[in-house]
Protein backbone atom coordinates (compact mmCIF):
# COMPACT_ATOMS: atom_id res chain seq x y z
CA UNK A 1 0.00 0.00 0.00
CA UNK A 2 2.78 2.44 0.86
CA UNK A 3 4.59 1.61 -2.36
CA UNK A 4 1.46 2.30 -4.42
CA UNK A 5 0.64 5.49 -2.52
CA UNK A 6 4.16 6.82 -2.98
CA UNK A 7 4.13 5.89 -6.67
CA UNK A 8 0.90 7.78 -7.38
CA UNK A 9 1.93 10.75 -5.28
CA UNK A 10 5.26 11.02 -7.12
CA UNK A 11 4.05 9.83 -10.55
CA UNK A 12 6.64 7.06 -10.51
CA UNK A 13 5.97 4.02 -12.76
CA UNK A 14 5.74 0.61 -11.11
CA UNK A 15 7.75 -1.79 -13.31
CA UNK A 16 6.22 -5.02 -11.98
CA UNK A 17 2.59 -5.19 -10.81
CA UNK A 18 1.75 -7.15 -7.63
CA UNK A 19 0.20 -10.06 -9.54
CA UNK A 20 3.48 -10.66 -11.40
CA UNK A 21 5.49 -10.79 -8.16
CA UNK A 22 3.30 -13.24 -6.26
CA UNK A 23 0.94 -15.79 -7.90
CA UNK A 24 -0.91 -15.95 -4.58
CA UNK A 25 -1.85 -12.27 -4.67
CA UNK A 26 -5.62 -12.65 -4.96
CA UNK A 27 -8.68 -10.40 -4.63
CA UNK A 28 -8.75 -10.77 -0.86
CA UNK A 29 -5.18 -9.49 -0.68
CA UNK A 30 -5.93 -6.74 -3.21
CA UNK A 31 -8.91 -5.46 -1.19
CA UNK A 32 -6.74 -5.57 1.94
CA UNK A 33 -4.26 -3.28 0.17
CA UNK A 34 -7.13 -1.01 -0.94
CA UNK A 35 -8.37 -0.86 2.66
CA UNK A 36 -4.89 0.08 3.88
CA UNK A 37 -4.68 2.81 1.23
CA UNK A 38 -7.99 4.13 2.53
CA UNK A 39 -6.66 4.08 6.09
CA UNK A 40 -3.49 5.91 5.06
CA UNK A 41 -5.38 8.60 3.18
CA UNK A 42 -7.85 9.08 5.98
CA UNK A 43 -4.91 9.33 8.36
CA UNK A 44 -3.50 12.17 6.26
CA UNK A 45 -6.77 14.11 6.56
CA UNK A 46 -8.58 12.95 3.42
CA UNK A 47 -12.16 11.68 3.50
CA UNK A 48 -13.78 8.95 1.43
CA UNK A 49 -16.88 10.21 -0.39
CA UNK A 50 -17.89 7.17 -2.43
CA UNK A 51 -16.73 4.40 -4.76
CA UNK A 52 -15.95 3.81 -8.40
CA UNK A 53 -16.91 0.62 -10.22
CA UNK A 54 -14.51 -1.35 -12.37
CA UNK A 55 -15.18 -4.00 -15.02
CA UNK A 56 -18.95 -3.48 -15.31
CA UNK A 57 -19.07 -5.87 -18.24
CA UNK A 58 -19.67 -9.62 -17.95
CA UNK A 59 -17.57 -10.38 -21.03
CA UNK A 60 -14.59 -8.89 -19.18
CA UNK A 61 -15.42 -11.03 -16.11
CA UNK A 62 -14.82 -14.16 -18.18
CA UNK A 63 -11.49 -12.85 -19.46
CA UNK A 64 -10.28 -11.75 -16.02
CA UNK A 65 -11.84 -14.72 -14.18
CA UNK A 66 -14.07 -12.55 -12.04
CA UNK A 67 -17.41 -13.46 -10.50
CA UNK A 68 -18.59 -9.86 -10.20
CA UNK A 69 -17.45 -6.28 -10.67
CA UNK A 70 -14.79 -4.64 -8.48
CA UNK A 71 -14.61 -1.26 -6.77
CA UNK A 72 -12.28 1.33 -5.32
CA UNK A 73 -12.68 4.32 -3.04
CA UNK A 74 -12.95 7.91 -4.24
CA UNK A 75 -11.98 10.87 -2.09
CA UNK A 76 -12.84 14.45 -1.23
CA UNK A 77 -9.76 15.70 -3.11
CA UNK A 78 -10.41 13.61 -6.24
CA UNK A 79 -14.12 14.36 -6.77
CA UNK A 80 -14.96 17.72 -8.36
CA UNK A 81 -18.13 19.44 -9.60
CA UNK A 82 -18.38 21.05 -13.02
CA UNK A 83 -20.31 24.33 -12.61
CA UNK A 84 -22.30 25.05 -15.75
CA UNK A 85 -21.30 21.56 -16.96
CA UNK A 86 -17.85 22.78 -17.92
CA UNK A 87 -14.58 22.11 -16.12
CA UNK A 88 -10.83 22.46 -16.50
CA UNK A 89 -8.64 19.71 -15.11
CA UNK A 90 -4.88 19.52 -14.88
CA UNK A 91 -3.05 16.38 -15.96
CA UNK A 92 0.15 17.52 -14.27
CA UNK A 93 1.75 14.57 -12.54
CA UNK A 94 -0.21 12.01 -14.53
CA UNK A 95 1.60 9.14 -16.26
CA UNK A 96 -0.74 7.63 -18.87
CA UNK A 97 -4.21 9.05 -18.16
CA UNK A 98 -7.43 7.88 -19.75
CA UNK A 99 -10.96 9.28 -19.66
CA UNK A 100 -14.27 7.49 -19.21
CA UNK A 101 -17.81 8.93 -19.47
CA UNK A 102 -20.01 7.50 -16.71
CA UNK A 103 -23.36 7.85 -14.98
CA UNK A 104 -22.89 8.96 -11.38
CA UNK A 105 -25.34 8.39 -8.52
CA UNK A 106 -25.51 9.75 -4.99
CA UNK A 107 -27.17 7.43 -2.49
CA UNK A 108 -30.17 8.51 -0.43
CA UNK A 109 -29.84 5.23 1.46
CA UNK A 110 -27.89 1.99 1.00
CA UNK A 111 -29.33 0.11 -2.00
CA UNK A 112 -30.38 -3.49 -1.69
CA UNK A 113 -28.54 -6.18 -3.62
CA UNK A 114 -31.45 -6.47 -6.04
CA UNK A 115 -32.03 -7.21 -9.70
CA UNK A 116 -35.01 -4.84 -9.70
CA UNK A 117 -33.90 -1.53 -11.22
CA UNK A 118 -36.84 0.44 -9.77
CA UNK A 119 -36.04 -0.77 -6.25
CA UNK A 120 -32.40 0.18 -6.73
CA UNK A 121 -33.23 3.67 -8.02
CA UNK A 122 -35.45 4.29 -5.00
CA UNK A 123 -32.23 4.42 -2.97
CA UNK A 124 -30.75 7.18 -5.18
CA UNK A 125 -30.78 10.88 -4.30
CA UNK A 126 -29.60 12.19 -7.69
CA UNK A 127 -27.94 11.14 -10.92
CA UNK A 128 -25.54 12.97 -13.23
CA UNK A 129 -23.14 12.60 -16.13
CA UNK A 130 -19.50 12.44 -15.15
CA UNK A 131 -15.97 11.98 -16.46
CA UNK A 132 -13.63 9.70 -14.57
CA UNK A 133 -9.90 10.10 -15.16
CA UNK A 134 -7.84 6.99 -14.51
CA UNK A 135 -4.08 6.52 -14.57
CA UNK A 136 -2.16 3.26 -14.67
CA UNK A 137 1.46 3.26 -13.50
CA UNK A 138 2.05 -0.29 -14.71
CA UNK A 139 3.84 -0.55 -18.11
CA UNK A 140 1.60 -0.24 -21.19
CA UNK A 141 -1.60 -0.50 -19.13
CA UNK A 142 -0.98 -4.24 -18.67
CA UNK A 143 -2.38 -5.62 -15.42
CA UNK A 144 -4.66 -8.16 -13.78
CA UNK A 145 -7.88 -7.40 -11.93
CA UNK A 146 -6.11 -7.72 -8.57
CA UNK A 147 -3.60 -5.04 -9.59
CA UNK A 148 -6.46 -2.71 -10.53
CA UNK A 149 -8.15 -3.18 -7.14
CA UNK A 150 -4.93 -2.69 -5.20
CA UNK A 151 -3.88 0.44 -7.10
CA UNK A 152 -6.83 2.72 -6.23
CA UNK A 153 -8.79 1.23 -9.14
CA UNK A 154 -6.49 3.60 -11.10
CA UNK A 155 -8.76 6.45 -9.95
CA UNK A 156 -7.29 9.96 -9.99
CA UNK A 157 -10.32 12.21 -10.54
CA UNK A 158 -14.09 12.27 -11.05
CA UNK A 159 -15.72 15.38 -12.52
CA UNK A 160 -19.49 15.56 -12.11
CA UNK A 161 -21.93 17.55 -14.21
CA UNK A 162 -25.24 19.07 -13.15
CA UNK A 163 -27.23 16.48 -11.15
CA UNK A 164 -30.88 15.60 -11.60
CA UNK A 165 -32.88 14.81 -8.46
CA UNK A 166 -34.38 11.34 -8.43
CA UNK A 167 -38.14 11.89 -8.31
CA UNK A 168 -40.17 8.88 -7.23
CA UNK A 169 -42.79 9.33 -9.94
CA UNK A 170 -40.07 9.37 -12.62
CA UNK A 171 -38.46 6.08 -11.60
CA UNK A 172 -40.52 3.78 -13.87
CA UNK A 173 -39.64 5.87 -16.93
CA UNK A 174 -36.01 6.19 -15.86
CA UNK A 175 -35.68 2.41 -15.49
CA UNK A 176 -36.34 2.11 -19.22
CA UNK A 177 -34.30 5.13 -20.28
CA UNK A 178 -31.18 4.11 -18.33
CA UNK A 179 -31.02 0.89 -20.32
CA UNK A 180 -31.61 2.59 -23.68
CA UNK A 181 -29.86 5.97 -23.67
CA UNK A 182 -26.92 6.72 -25.96
CA UNK A 183 -23.82 8.82 -25.35
CA UNK A 184 -21.49 10.44 -27.86
CA UNK A 185 -17.90 11.14 -26.83
CA UNK A 186 -16.16 14.00 -28.67
CA UNK A 187 -12.53 15.14 -28.70
CA UNK A 188 -12.08 18.73 -29.85
CA UNK A 189 -15.54 18.63 -31.41
CA UNK A 190 -14.98 15.41 -33.37
CA UNK A 191 -16.97 12.28 -32.49
CA UNK A 192 -14.59 9.51 -31.45
CA UNK A 193 -17.00 6.94 -30.02
CA UNK A 194 -20.59 6.20 -29.13
CA UNK A 195 -21.74 4.22 -26.12
CA UNK A 196 -24.86 3.18 -24.28
CA UNK A 197 -26.27 2.52 -20.84
CA UNK A 198 -26.40 -1.14 -21.81
CA UNK A 199 -22.61 -1.23 -21.75
CA UNK A 200 -22.62 -1.24 -17.93
CA UNK A 201 -24.42 -4.46 -17.03
CA UNK A 202 -27.40 -3.48 -19.20
CA UNK A 203 -28.07 -0.35 -17.11
CA UNK A 204 -26.24 1.89 -14.62
CA UNK A 205 -29.08 1.11 -12.19
CA UNK A 206 -28.40 -2.62 -12.42
CA UNK A 207 -24.70 -1.88 -12.06
CA UNK A 208 -25.44 -0.12 -8.76
CA UNK A 209 -27.38 -3.17 -7.60
CA UNK A 210 -24.48 -5.43 -8.56
CA UNK A 211 -22.12 -3.20 -6.58
CA UNK A 212 -24.33 -3.62 -3.52
CA UNK A 213 -24.21 -7.37 -4.03
CA UNK A 214 -20.43 -7.41 -4.54
CA UNK A 215 -19.81 -5.39 -1.37
CA UNK A 216 -22.14 -7.66 0.61
CA UNK A 217 -20.15 -10.70 -0.51
CA UNK A 218 -17.10 -9.36 1.33
CA UNK A 219 -17.86 -9.16 5.06
CA UNK A 220 -14.61 -7.25 5.64
CA UNK A 221 -15.71 -4.45 3.30
CA UNK A 222 -17.26 -1.27 4.64
CA UNK A 223 -20.97 -1.30 3.66
CA UNK A 224 -22.45 1.26 1.33
CA UNK A 225 -23.93 4.20 3.23
CA UNK A 226 -26.22 7.15 2.54
CA UNK A 227 -24.48 10.06 0.84
CA UNK A 228 -21.93 7.99 -1.06
CA UNK A 229 -21.20 9.02 -4.65
CA UNK A 230 -21.04 6.04 -6.99
CA UNK A 231 -19.45 6.16 -10.46
CA UNK A 232 -21.00 3.22 -12.28
CA UNK A 233 -18.51 2.26 -14.99
CA UNK A 234 -17.54 3.55 -18.38
CA UNK A 235 -20.13 3.84 -21.14
CA UNK A 236 -17.45 3.70 -23.85
CA UNK A 237 -13.90 2.41 -24.09
CA UNK A 238 -11.45 4.32 -21.90
CA UNK A 239 -9.73 6.89 -24.11
CA UNK A 240 -6.12 8.14 -23.78
CA UNK A 241 -6.08 11.88 -23.13
CA UNK A 242 -3.55 14.73 -23.27
CA UNK A 243 -3.26 18.33 -22.13
CA UNK A 244 -4.70 20.81 -24.62
CA UNK A 245 -7.63 18.60 -25.58
CA UNK A 246 -11.30 19.36 -24.92
CA UNK A 247 -13.61 16.40 -24.36
CA UNK A 248 -17.40 16.52 -24.50
CA UNK A 249 -20.02 13.90 -23.65
CA UNK A 250 -23.51 14.32 -25.10
CA UNK A 251 -26.39 12.13 -23.96
CA UNK A 252 -29.46 11.21 -25.99
CA UNK A 253 -32.33 9.69 -24.05
CA UNK A 254 -31.73 11.15 -20.58
CA UNK A 255 -32.43 14.62 -19.24
CA UNK A 256 -28.77 15.39 -18.70
CA UNK A 257 -26.91 18.32 -20.29
CA UNK A 258 -23.67 17.77 -22.19
CA UNK A 259 -20.51 17.78 -20.11
CA UNK A 260 -17.36 19.51 -21.36
CA UNK A 261 -13.85 19.09 -19.98
CA UNK A 262 -10.73 20.98 -20.99
CA UNK A 263 -7.43 19.37 -20.07
CA UNK A 264 -4.38 21.38 -19.09
CA UNK A 265 -1.00 21.09 -17.40
CA UNK A 266 -1.63 24.01 -15.04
Amino acid sequence: ARELLDAYDSNSPIPIPPSARDPGFDLTAAYAVEAELTRLRRGSGRATVGRKVGFANKAIWRILKLETLVWGRIYDHTVHRAPGNEAVHSLAGRHAPRLEPEIVFQLRQPPTASADAAEILAAVEWYALGFEINDCLFPDWKFQAVDFVAAFGFHTALLIGEPRKMEVDQIPSLVDRLSRFQVGLYRDGVLVEEGSGRNVLRSPALCLGELASAVARRPEAEPLVAGEIISTGTLTAARPIAAGETWTARVDGLDLPELKLRLSLD
